[in-house]
């Protein structure tokens, strides 16, 4: 399924203007990395150029090689070892294969890890670092930018748990209370729209079910095979099991009115989602968006 929105940064320039110190950070870094961290037009472009270049770096011809010759090494010792008509030190064939494989590997990860620690993106992660400390809440940490797999929508908190390669710095938390009158804002305020009852609906289900599936096959499977051995054996009482068929169906029947659920709130979800990247957009300082909207965010729930 499509992105509900490649829009909605971790925080926007209007947030981050809104303390004074953490504005004030925002503009010595980017003065020593080159980016206006406080315009959401080059942050956003700035996100997508590093992203595009960490996954070139990961998934380089270079690393597809390193993956078949660590298989190819792998398969070779295996058989050499398996089958009697080879001699076993053949097998040992297969080391220079295994270290030359693991020796590219290692350079594609390097590779990798310099473009996430590239100094526009590195200062962006001590931007984020600050503004945590100072009470701003992210609405999203792209996993990517942590170094962390695609699918992962956690994000690291303050004891340090499931640190990616580049992790957000954690810097001691400020008293929020002793913060600088930020300036005057706008006459127009804007605020992010509240959550509908669907949206939080869909939070609560979005997670449920998928085993439906799985459970009906298996009651198909488990009363076929009780037919099957009536027949032979002349049971009559495994017949009984193809009651087990229609409590298939019924399984199967329920998953299909869950998944019609969940595709009509995830488009709830969905176009929530885009409002609050449309409110963060227009200057709103957005919260911390829920486990399952982050998810829904990167598109790793299927439709």
């Amino acid at each position: 399924m499509a992105k509900a929105s490649a829009d909605l940064l971790p925080i926007g320039g209007a947030a981050l203007a809104s303390d004074l110190r953490v504005l004030a950070a925002a503009r010595a870094i980017g003065a020593r990395t080159g980016v206006d961290y406080t315009n959401d037009t080059a942050v956003s472009a700035l996100l997508a150029e590093r992203r595009k270049a960490a996954h070139d770096a990961q998934y380089r011809p270079l690393a597809w090689l390193s993956g078949l010759m660590m298989a190819a090494a792998v398969v070779w010792a295996v058989v050499a070892l398996d089958v009697p008509a080879l001699d076993r030190r053949t097998a040992l064939a297969a080391v220079p294969v295994l270290i030359v494989a693991i020796a590219l590997y290692v350079r594609v990860r390097k590779g990798w890890r310099r473009e996430l620690t590239h100094p526009a993106l590195a200062g962006y992660r001590e931007l984020l670092g600050v503004a945590l400390a100072h009470g701003l809440p992210l609405a999203h940490v792209p996993p990517w930018l942590e170094g962390r797999p695609e699918y992962d929508s956690t994000s690291t908190d303050q004891a340090g748990n499931r640190k990616g390669a580049t992790p957000i710095p954690t810097y001691p938390k400020v008293d929020t209370a002793a913060a600088p009158t930020p300036t005057p804002p706008a006459p127009a305020v804007v605020t992010v729209p509240p959550k509908p009852p669907a949206v939080s609906e869909y939070e609560r289900i979005a997670d449920a079910g998928g085993w439906h599936d799985e459970a009906g096959c298996l009651l198909i499977f488990a009363g076929a095979i009780g037919a099957g051995w009536a027949w032979q054996e002349t049971e009559p009482l495994g017949y009984g099991l193809l009651a087990l068929i229609p409590l298939a169906v019924a399984v199967w029947l329920a998953g299909s009115r869950q998944g019609n659920e969940k595709t009509r709130l995830r488009a709830e979800a969905t176009e929530y989602v885009r409002a609050v990247a449309a409110a963060q957009a227009a200057g709103a300082q957005v919260p911390e968006l829920s486990p399952q909207l982050k998810k829904l965010l990167r598109g790793t729930y299927a439709p």
